[in-house]
């Protein structure tokens, strides 16, 4: 069954000032993407139909590259505020506050990032998953931050042929959900 999958993709390498800058990444099949150019960026805003996560994200990022831009990143952000988490997951920052603080379940994912200043930072998926893993959120999203999270580590590590990495984790992602 076809799904829309919302996300970006951050590249870089193909100049913005080109006559041709938004027909080429058209023309290399991001036809369903929003193409623009901020803060030094090239930002492609996705709404891909695909089957799964995995292929959505591993097709747009082939996309890009015939494009002839190099894929920076992928988002939405791996890394998440208490703020950040409330809006991805639909609940209020008083319930995230509460989940986090220990009062409405055990074993809250702790901040990665600035963990000693008033506004620490968590990994998306690791809270994605803890929050599937206690019913407050579909697997789905659980998948999908995993999914991103290990795109971005491939893209980083700079490896070319994404789509059977991709895959493997969604799998991974989707049977940690099965045996628990």
């Amino acid at each position: 069954m076809m799904k829309t999958f919302e996300f970006s993709i951050i590249a870089s390498g193909v100049d913005p000032e080109a006559d041709d800058f938004g027909d080429r990444f058209y023309d290399a099949g991001g036809d369903d993407a929003l193409v623009a150019y901020q803060k030094g960026h090239i930002i492609l805003d996705f709404a891909r139909e695909a089957d799964a996560i995995d292929e959505a994200v591993a097709s747009a990022i082939e996309n890009v590259r015939a494009a002839g831009a190099v894929v920076d990143r992928i988002e939405p952000d791996p890394l998440v505020s208490l703020a950040d988490i409330a809006e991805r997951t639909g609940l209020t920052r008083a319930a995230i506050s509460n989940y986090f603080k220990g009062s409405r379940g055990k074993n809250f994912p702790a901040p990665v990032a600035k963990v000693t200043s008033d506004s620490p930072l968590w990994d998306w998926a690791a809270v994605a998953h803890w929050m599937a893993a206690n019913q407050k959120v579909p697997v789905e999203l659980s998948v999908e931050a995993c999914v991103l999270k290990e795109a971005n580590a491939a893209i980083g590590a700079g490896e070319v042929h994404l789509a059977d990495r991709l895959k493997r984790r969604a799998q991974q992602a989707v049977q940690a959900f099965k045996v628990a």
